[in-house]
């Protein structure tokens, strides 16, 4: 049978279909779970009529993919720009049914979101368009069906009006959405958790790979990709902690440190990008050098630690073998699946060749600590309470802890290497193969294969 080509999905289906070969051959009644667990249960695509404030009709296209629900109802961001088509949908749905699995919390996976581009819109045409959105998608989703959340382009503004309409639709107030505002329904931590997480998944690496790393010493160069929400607060975690920070980035260039950032700088360039700026804007400040239409990987000469967090398949081959020869020692995804298939090569290689090699991480156990937190949402939800930030974060940190035992450990057992004395697991297998089972198994028992 012949599709369409999707090659972001394709892309994310092949990386997982490698990693399991030494699992399948090992458990070949699995192979037929891997044919069913890749087509999603469910694919919505819909018109969305909007105005503008010209009060001229605009169309754009809503998707919503219900990928799999054997762990829980589906969940998933919602993403708006102008690149959203249903490969990337179905490629950030796919992978997120393993990251959910690896939180060990009840959560389906699922993505969503529009070609709408919030970028120079007013309020009031945001507005519009969350209400026109929603008009289809409420039929969809509910607290115990389909729990949508927010993602690029998708913020608290956007997220607050997608609720108050779905609360108008519905005539009932209930947690169908996650990044809520912390007065009706939200929790603490959730715009920091994804950041956070991936700093407290990193911290288990380099205790492992290179302790002289220590997110505690001013020595330490963390080159970090993106400056909204996951840069952001990845940044802050690594500042507050003590290293250096060197880069971030945007879609028009870097503006990297020459003595790192600081913390005053970073929140202002969080209020910048609530505002659509760019760093270009930036460019001339003392201390900072900005390169148009870079990515931070080629423009450091030393770097420890380096901190993808922009979008998917921002890390090539090229700005791989980079950030090797400037010495890095761990990459961990703050983004979905943002280095390509040949950048990760290159990382695994090294890590098989050298005791001293770059230790990768992907995303789908690095940066699963944002929908952990939105999970935890859904429990206070459930509950009708509110925890308390130290409550939230202590959760947080126990979820990242184990999502990267069980990585390691599954990294160990089902890579296909013959491990050498000092060499580590592969985390990329040990993720995938961990919360390939774990989604795999529920769904024999619910009888979706046999």
């Amino acid at each position: 049978m012949v599709f369409p080509s999707e090659p972001e999905f394709e892309q994310a289906l092949h990386e997982l279909t490698t990693s399991l070969e030494p699992f399948l051959a090992a458990n070949p009644h699995y192979k037929k779970a891997l044919d069913v667990v890749q087509v999603p249960e469910r694919v919505l695509q819909f018109r969305v009529v909007w105005e503008d404030d010209q009060g001229i009709p605009q169309v754009n296209r809503g998707f919503r993919v219900q990928y799999n629900s054997a762990l829980g109802p589906y969940k998933g961001g919602l993403r708006l720009h102008p690149s959203v088509n249903l490969s990337i949908l179905k490629f950030l749905g796919f992978e997120q049914t393993f990251k959910n699995a690896l939180t060990g919390l009840s959560m389906g996976g699922g993505k969503g979101g529009s070609d709408f581009d919030p970028k120079g819109k007013s309020d009031s045409e945001i507005r519009r368009f969350c209400n026109a959105f929603m008009l289809e998608l409420y039929r969809h989703i509910g607290k115990d069906t389909d729990v949508p959340a927010g993602d690029i382009g998708t913020g608290a503004r956007e997220i607050g009006f997608l609720f108050g309409a779905y609360k108008k639709l519905r005539n009932e107030f209930t947690g169908m959405l996650t990044g809520k505002g912390l007065n009706w329904g939200g929790s603490f931590i959730r715009p920091e958790a994804t950041g956070y997480g991936v700093i407290y998944y990193v911290e288990h690496m380099i205790a492992k790979a290179c302790p002289e790393y220590s997110l505690t010493l001013p020595s330490t160069l963390v080159a970090i990709s993106g400056s909204g929400n996951v840069a952001q607060f990845t940044a802050l975690k690594v500042i507050e902690l003590g290293a250096t920070v060197v880069s971030l980035s945007d879609s028009r260039g870097s503006l990297i440190a020459e003595k790192g950032y600081t913390k005053e700088f970073i929140q202002e360039i969080g209020q910048l990008k609530l505002k659509g700026g760019s760093l270009e804007s930036l460019a001339d400040r003392s201390g900072y050098t900005y390169h148009a239409g870079k990515r931070p990987w080629t423009l450091l000469p030393t770097v420890h630690i380096a901190l993808p967090g922009a979008t998917q398949n921002e890390v090539s081959k090229e700005e791989a073998e980079a950030l090797v020869a400037a010495g890095v020692r761990i990459v961990a995804e703050g983004s979905n699946m943002g280095c390509t298939e040949a950048a990760i090569a290159v990382f695994e290689a090294s890590r098989k060749a050298n005791p001293k090699g770059v230790w990768y991480a992907p995303g789908k156990a690095s940066n699963c600590g944002g929908v952990a937190v939105s999970g935890l949402e859904m429990a206070q939800n459930s509950q009708r309470l509110a925890w308390s930030t130290e409550e939230v974060d202590a959760k947080l940190k126990s979820i990242m802890t184990e999502c990267f035992k069980i990585c390691y450990s599954a990294g160990g057992k089902w890579s296909g290497e013959e491990l050498k004395e000092g060499t580590l697991p592969s985390l990329l297998s040990g993720a995938n193969v961990a919360g390939f089972i774990k989604v795999a198994d529920a769904m024999k028992e619910q009888g979706d294969w046999w």
